[in-house]
């Protein structure tokens, strides 16, 4: 082997809550994890201002405090946390490998997976500025509704899961105005039904939204436009929620692991095994439903839990086959 190439018995990649729970497991079980943050060391959860519903927190934590925490809590028990992000893999032998920045080469006796998915945006300037501030812009209702209790709030997307977020937010908010981009939703008739049939939420078909508006700090509304009349219009607002989809961060793995047509990791229910032994998946990479802080740690302590068991049949199976032949 050459000595420019690294072995490491569990590499992690990723550093949400995911990523960091896995590298609690596994170096607490003596497995000499290495974990490499990515491009967003910390991941979703450090552009959210607020987490009140993390177990453990009765007061709340901001999602970079709470990332810090977990980092820290992984590097007491001794994970190697580098920075860099992973480029490439092979998983086609019996070796995993994986390329840091397209440079260092890396083999892996177990790989976790725990590299996310990223929300989508409509890319507006002010759009981004309000989120960046952590004013008002959110990807998550089940997340940051709470904040907007009794208030007056927009969401746009029209498939099932931003009709889900649009109800949810209905029983908190005072009013939710929904921005529908066709005439249509894309949601199933019985999501669609449920917001059409909720009172306090309004649905504006063929609209678009040209900008969030606000004082420099926190969103104080949106302005709209009617993309078949052209007509604008300001909609007083102090949550600006997008539920356009999430992108999960899985291209690299492709060529090797079972994907869903959306990018989704395929695991084998019940557990974070992939269809390559050896390679786990935890957290919003195979997740395309729950989506929270806890169940992403949940499947992160699976994944070293299953990493540890499969390194254990592989040294039993060693010792056995060794035996043999003395």
């Amino acid at each position: 082997m050459s000595e420019t190439i690294e072995k490491v018995k569990c590499l992690i990649i990723g550093s949400g809550p995911a990523g960091y729970t896995a590298a609690i497991y596994a170096s607490r079980a003596n497995m000499e994890p290495v974990l490499y943050q990515g491009t967003q060391p910390g991941g979703q959860l450090t552009t959210t201002n607020d987490v009140e519903n993390f177990p453990g927190y009765p007061d709340g934590v901001t999602g970079p405090e709470m990332m810090i925490e977990l980092q820290k809590q992984a590097e007491r028990f001794g994970t190697d946390i580098r920075h860099g992000w992973i480029t490439k893999v092979d998983f086609s032998g019996d070796i995993h490998k994986v390329w840091v920045n397209d440079e260092k080469e890396i083999h892996c006796d177990t790989v976790i997976i725990s590299t996310g998915a990223s929300a989508k945006y409509l890319g507006l300037e002010s759009e981004q500025k309000y989120l960046q501030l952590g004013g008002g812009v959110s990807a998550c209702a089940v997340c940051d509704g709470f904040f907007y209790r009794n208030q007056e709030v927009v969401i746009v997307g029209a498939g099932d899961s931003a009709c889900e977020e649009a109800h949810y937010l209905s029983k908190l908010c005072e009013k939710v105005t929904m921005l529908v981009r066709r005439d249509e939703f894309r949601a199933s008739k019985i999501m669609a039904n449920r917001v059409i049939n909720t009172p306090n939420i309004e649905i504006l078909y063929n609209t678009e939204t040209e900008e969030v508006l606000g004082d420099g700090q926190v969103v104080t509304g949106v302005r709209a436009f009617n993309n078949q009349t052209g007509d604008k219009f300001e909609i007083p607002a102090t949550g600006f929620f997008v539920a356009i989809g999430h992108k999960p961060n899985t291209d690299i793995f492709k060529d090797y692991l079972d994907l869903d047509e959306t990018g989704y990791i395929i695991n084998v229910p019940g557990t974070a095994k992939t269809n390559i032994d050896g390679v786990f998946v935890s957290g919003d990479a195979a997740d395309h439903v729950y989506r929270q802080a806890v169940t992403a740690a949940g499947t992160g302590c699976m994944a070293a839990l299953d990493a540890e068991r499969y390194l254990a049949a592989k040294e039993s199976d060693f010792e056995v086959s060794t035996s043999t032949y003395q």
